[in-house]
């Protein structure tokens, strides 16, 4: 099952089968899945066999069943060449006799022999696929090969039957092995997990299990070189681990205690304990693979437009060629001889294999290259539509900034104030939040010179856009952004002078707060990533605009912006703020992508042409919700996925051209010049696999630049 032509066929051959509730396929894998009463099975089977597939059953629950991933292989190589590179000598020799056989019957009969065995040897499984097709109707290439081939032989053009049934054989083959190896440039990630982990028994010893049955909680033991089996969180033990496989970041990350590991991803340097937070089968690598999957599966606009075009395309060549058996002995003056052989060439010119299979093995190609970068892309749609991009939106914190602020500043605002108390109180209440601000806040205070300690703070709540609140001792406090603290009436011109000056130094500041008044000020600093000028710089060069779009005041996000070389900055902003900008950018400016956690942008994110996840590699949720997720926070993965569609764009039409130029040839030459059938399908398949190799180039495309 290799494009959408042979998933219809099997969808018709299954319709009549009511007890089916639904199907679904994956053409990435040759996988169908089938949702039926188990009595169905036997039927279904069945009328899949009649139309000329063998179908394999799947054991998905057993792990590594289908290969990984329920990928099945064409027939080995080195099994299925000798018989059909015999077949080729067959079809030589008869060429052969066929110059020298004058009208000696014994040469004629060797010479049809000869052919004749090419053909058995070659095109068994072709002619089963076809006579399928023309029993129920169906005009697919096997059906087109069948005719053409049968009546070749049937009109006496023995050498030209045999030679176009080999080559028509071997150029399918390794068309098929070129491509499985677009479709199989992502299960290579499958090979980056170890099989086995070093597991903690009940008593205390380690031993080796399969990575399958290890439940989550476990503790396993990761050795210096080993690959780590499983996600988990370091327990114990400090060192570097190489996250490229998983995130495409080209230098190892230093990890401690409390920080997560994702299966495939190398441990450099000293032996870790960990405990197992997912299921081998629901991995970081596995949701990657899965995500991939799913996108290969999804068809890409020119795609579809393929699909569409080639339904039309081969009815009315198999028409013309009716018409050229039937017209022209009146028309032209051919001989009915002459006329059938023409008809016969147009039969093989009518394949459309070549424009078929030119549009998903560069969509796959491209997908896979992206993936081994550390960027999934959810479908060929999304893949496409990033050429169009007019703008990208930017959020601040982790994805322009390094997503890990500091407190810089904490200070009381009363002079009188114990410094030591208003600090414990600030400690509780940052503590119960996982804001990145409200984190940096706790961890500051806890490394500073404050004797502070945890207090119980009860009715805790985080406000969206504004910060944190809850009772401690009896009484309400808030960690207020400024926009809060204006909003209850206690920013004075004194605390507005202070908030202005910290602010234009590119800081967020946050205050805690009573019911009676503002009490302390914490500022806290995000440092620039390292790599965000380069990403602008290059986003420019293509011809979209950046924006910033944030929820931090807007002299914090102008300090910022500055520095990563952005002109637009939005400050102050709501999740509906960052929605109505989208929409603003899209009637200014055109096609929009938004860039977030794929949380907390989730608006946003919906409404843009395109919604960016950055650092989705430990967030689950980021991964439902945009439409490309790039693993790690290099924001350069975005001009980097703008120059892949755009190349793949490239490829795409430059592929189109191709099978349709070589067809449009070969329609003039069949019907007006002096082409053979042996020469069609030896174009025609040799169009399919130019347009296949040349899809198979994006798999090491250099997007870099």
């Amino acid at each position: 099952m290799d494009c959408a032509t042979e998933e219809s066929e099997i969808r018709r051959a299954l319709e009549p089968i009511g007890e089916i509730k639904s199907l679904r396929f994956d053409l990435g894998e040759r996988v169908m899945s089938i949702v039926a009463d188990p009595a169905a099975l036997d039927t279904a089977l069945a009328a899949i066999r009649k139309i000329g597939f063998t179908p394999q059953l799947l054991d998905v629950a057993v792990p590594g069943a289908t290969g990984g991933s329920g990928h099945v292989e064409t027939a080995p190589l080195k099994s299925e060449l000798p018989k059909l590179l015999l077949a080729l000598l067959m079809a030589l020799v008869a060429e052969g006799l066929f110059f020298l056989a004058a009208d000696g019957l014994m040469l004629k009969l060797a010479e049809m022999l000869f052919a004749g065995t090419a053909i058995a040897l070659s095109g068994f499984s072709t002619y089963k696929k076809g006579l399928a097709a023309l029993r129920s109707g169906r005009l697919n290439i096997n059906a087109l090969m069948a005719v053409a081939v049968t009546g070749a032989f049937l009109i006496g053009q023995w050498p030209e039957a045999g030679m176009v049934m080999a080559l028509y054989a071997i150029a399918e083959l390794i068309e098929a092995r070129a491509v499985d190896r677009a479709r199989n440039a992502i299960q290579s990630l499958l090979a980056m997990a170890p099989e086995h982990a070093e597991v903690q028994q009940a008593d205390g010893s380690w031993a080796r299990q399969l990575v399958a049955v290890v439940p989550v909680g476990a503790l396993v033991r990761l050795r210096p070189g080993e690959r780590v089996p499983l996600d988990g969180v370091l327990i114990s033990g400090t060192g570097s681990v190489d996250q490229a496989p998983v995130t495409g970041e080209s230098i190892p990350v230093d990890k401690a205690a409390g920080d997560e590991l994702y299966a495939g991803t190398i441990n450099q340097t000293a032996a870790l304990e960990f405990r197992v937070t997912a299921l081998a089968s629901n991995s970081t690598l596995a949701r990657i693979i899965h995500a991939v999957e799913q996108a290969q599966g999804a068809r890409a606009p020119t795609q579809r437009f393929v699909d569409r075009f080639a339904a039309i395309y081969t009815p009315a060549v198999f028409l013309l060629a009716i018409a050229v058996a039937l017209l022209t002995p009146w028309l032209a003056g051919w001989s009915w001889m002459l006329a059938l052989y023409k008809a016969l060439v147009l039969l093989v010119i009518a394949c459309p294999c070549a424009l078929v299979i030119s549009t998903p093995v560069t969509v796959v190609s491209a997908l896979a290259a992206a993936a081994r970068r550390g960027v999934l892309i959810k479908g060929g749609v999304y893949l496409e539509q990033a050429r169009k991009l007019k703008a990208v939106a930017l959020d601040k914190t982790g994805t322009i900034t390094a997503g890990k602020p500091t407190l810089v500043a904490f200070q009381v605002l009363d002079e009188s104030a114990d410094s030591n108390a208003l600090a414990t109180l600030a400690l509780s209440l940052a503590s119960r939040s996982d804001h990145p601000v409200s984190s940096a806040i706790a961890q500051g205070l806890r490394a500073g010179n404050f004797q502070a300690a945890m207090l119980n703070v009860d009715d805790f709540a985080a406000v969206a856009g504004r910060g944190v609140q809850g009772q401690m001792a009896g009484a309400g406090y808030v960690l207020a952004n400024h926009r809060w603290i204006e909003e209850r009436g206690q920013c004075s011109p004194a605390i507005e002078g202070q908030l202005r000056e910290h602010e234009k130094n590119g800081r967020t500041v946050t205050l805690l707060a009573s019911e009676q008044g503002a009490l302390a000020l914490c500022a806290v600093a995000d440092t620039i990533k390292p790599s965000s000028q380069q990403a602008v710089a290059a986003l420019k060069a293509l011809g979209v605009t950046p924006v910033m779009l944030t929820g931090d005041n807007q002299a914090t996000a102008e300090a910022i912006a500055a520095q990563a070389g952005i002109a637009e900055v939005r400050g102050n902003l709501l999740p509906e703020d960052k929605l109505a900008a989208i929409q603003d950018l899209q009637r200014r400016l055109g096609p929009t992508g938004m860039t977030g956690d794929g949380i907390n942008d989730a608006p946003a994110l919906a409404q843009a042409d395109i919604g960016f996840a950055m650092g989705a590699a430990g967030t689950h949720t980021a991964m439902e919700a945009a439409d490309v997720l790039v693993m790690n926070d290099d924001l350069q993965r975005l001009p980097e996925t703008i120059r892949l569609s755009r190349r793949t764009h490239a490829v795409l039409w430059q592929n189109i051209t191709l099978a349709l130029g070589i067809k449009a040839g070969f329609l003039v030459a069949a019907v007006l010049g002096d082409a053979s059938m042996w020469m069609a399908v030896f174009a025609d398949m040799g169009a399919s696999l130019l347009v296949v190799f040349n899809g198979l180039r994006l798999l090491k495309a250099d997007v870099s630049r």
